[in-house]
């Protein structure tokens, strides 16, 4: 039976950020798209161990965006109610960095433009569908096959 619209939608959702982690070098721990208690899913990261050269704030406000950036890519519309926990953390780290509400704004345009393009580089979009399917199939896969699913797709460009 295939999956629901709903359920690809979390797992594309969950992929996008597993994927953004690892492409800014923010080890993953686990990723799952099973449900509990305030989420449909949930992407963990290896606490502390973030290699990124970026500005720490931006990875975070990147990976956050990557979830509602993949899942739009897949359905073709951004599902903000979805992403609402993932966008008040976002806000939250904009609103640091910016003056104003106009300035905040124009941040997380920028920020969320800057993670669609990362999502557009040569395989990263490969492992998203790749980490989706495996989720789609599993219900929750651990860092390392994540890892592994991206490394493929990369490596396959």
């Amino acid at each position: 039976m295939p999956p629901s619209p709903e359920d690809a939608a979390t797992a594309y959702h969950e992929a996008g950020h597993a994927v953004v982690a690892l492409a800014l070098g923010q080890p993953v721990h686990r990723v799952s798209v099973r449900p509990k208690e305030q989420w449909l899913g949930r992407c963990e990261f290896q606490k502390g161990r973030i290699r990124s050269a970026h500005d720490p704030v931006e990875t975070q406000i990147l990976i956050m965006l990557g979830g509602l950036a993949a899942e739009a890519r897949h359905t073709g519309h951004y599902a903000l109610d979805g992403a609402a926990r993932d966008l008040w953390a976002v806000r939250s780290l904009t609103e640091r960095r910016a003056a104003g509400a106009k300035q905040v704004d124009r941040l997380e345009r920028r920020m969320l433009d800057k993670t669609e393009h990362l999502l557009d580089q040569p395989g990263m979009w490969e492992a998203v569908e790749s980490i989706a399917e495996e989720l789609l199939c599993r219900t929750e896969i651990s860092g390392r096959a994540a890892r592994h699913l991206f490394d493929q797709a990369v490596r396959r460009v």
